[in-house]
């Protein structure tokens, strides 16, 4: 066992405790990077949005799609994310809220400052 990657088996599930600094991989695009964990058996990303990102100018090139179709269910830790869904609705995500985000919308950073998001459904197609 390691300190940045502890696994210990039980009867129905096996504990760990990991780390995004030890991601299992990283994907960069411009503007941002997502780093991937797997953790009981389910792929969790941390993504870095800096300022001036947006989906459909950074990601929508590599996704091949018009709007992003990865759902999405995500933690806001820091930053404004101002997402737009197909239907026309549109809201501001901020550190501390929570989204459930279904395929078809766009996204950009809002302000100065990084957003850092933890996405644990739909990271692990994210930009690629």
């Amino acid at each position: 066992m390691t300190a940045d990657h502890a696994t210990r088996e039980t009867a129905e599930q096996t504990t760990e405790h990991r780390q995004f600094s030890a991601p299992d991989e990283v994907r960069t695009f411009d503007h941002g990077r997502v780093e991937l964990l797997n953790v009981g058996g389910s792929d969790i990303g941390r993504l870095v949005l800096s300022p001036g990102w947006r989906w459909s100018v950074d990601v929508k090139a590599i996704a091949g799609t018009e709007l992003c179709e990865a759902p999405h269910f995500q933690y806001h830790a820091a930053g404004k994310l101002r997402i737009l869904m197909a239907d026309g609705t549109e809201f501001d995500a901020v550190a501390g809220d929570v989204t459930s985000l279904p395929s078809g919308h766009d996204a950009w950073v809002v302000g100065d400052e990084d957003v850092v998001l933890v996405d644990w459904y739909g990271a692990s197609n994210y930009a690629r």
